[in-house]
């Protein structure tokens, strides 16, 4: 019989994943390097208000279209306001959008898409058409009409962008369940008196999901272009509320008179987030990979 010590602690468990988490930016610097560069912009979006030099919405005529210098490091705007500062400050609404929609998407195109393959039948056909209606519009499209029809807010981008990207996570739970729901280790724990939904969520679920935290990144960077998008056509966040997408849009009426850092800089912003979600997705997949783990 087994002892008591050979069960894991909280303890070892918490300090085999930092073993783990250590050997995998150690094993891959592109990897460390994308964590670095995640862990910045999260320091931004937590305390980006505190750490910028000026009021983000704060105007000043005598300013206004200065370009970067030792006193505005980004240049300011047509109204005099500090591009830096409000560079810093939108990563806080960015990554909002976008952890929030890409968890919405993940939650319920996960639970559907493992349904469907655990169970197949009707319940496959249902979700499948359901998920064929939605890939049947242009996605971007599809989601300019949601935030037309139901308003334009925050809440609305977040909706529309976790609705255009569930079925990519739908499909790949379906796929992966339906590989691995007559495998042994499912047998095995069928027969130990588990019940279907417990051993669709403790045990086969847990072994789908590294190739779905590739898929997670990279609709990180997708939703962050995706919420931008909307802005700069108008239907995302409004102004003066700083936002990649809107800067970009207002800076592009100022390129060709010379004023280039308006547009420059919050696209650099918007470009560097999504390059580093895209690296990001390695990293993720190997760290929830219990096939990695020692």
């Amino acid at each position: 019989m087994a002892s008591i010590a050979d069960h894991p602690t909280p303890a070892s468990r918490r300090n085999s994943f930092w073993r783990h988490f250590r050997y995998v930016l150690a094993s891959n610097p592109v990897t460390a390097v994308a964590f670095a560069l995640f862990m910045m912009f999260v320091t931004a979006a937590l305390f980006g208000p505190w750490l910028v030099p000026y009021d983000p919405l704060a105007t000043d005529g005598a300013s206004a279209l200065q370009p970067p210098s030792w006193s505005h490091w980004f240049g300011t705007d047509h109204l005099g306001r500090d591009v830096f500062s409000r560079v810093v400050v939108a990563t806080r609404l960015d990554l909002s959008i976008s952890v929030a929609a890409v968890a919405l998407s993940f939650a319920a195109g996960s639970a559907l898409g493992s349904l469907a393959g655990y169970y197949g039948g009707w319940t496959d056909r249902v979700v499948g058409r359901c998920l064929d209606t939605i890939m049947a519009f242009p996605l971007f499209v599809l989601a300019m009409g949601i935030v037309a029809a139901a308003g334009n807010t925050i809440e609305n981008v977040i909706y529309a962008t976790a609705l255009i990207n569930l079925p990519f996570y739908a499909r790949m739970a379906r796929a992966e369940v339906n590989v691995r729901r007559e495998s042994g280790f499912v047998q095995a724990a069928k027969l130990s008196g588990n019940s279907d939904l417990r051993v669709l969520a403790m045990h086969i679920f847990p072994n789908s999901l590294p190739p779905m935290m590739v898929q997670i990144s990279l609709n990180m960077g997708w939703a962050i272009l995706n919420a931008a998008g909307l802005s700069f056509i108008g239907l995302g966040v409004r102004p003066p509320t700083p936002e990649w997408g809107i800067m970009v849009a207002e800076g592009a009426n100022f390129i060709v008179s010379g004023e280039w850092w308006l547009a420059l800089f919050p696209g650099a912003a918007l470009m560097l987030a999504v390059f580093t979600f895209n690296l990001l997705g390695d990293g993720l997949r190997d760290l929830v990979d219990p096939l990695r783990r020692t």
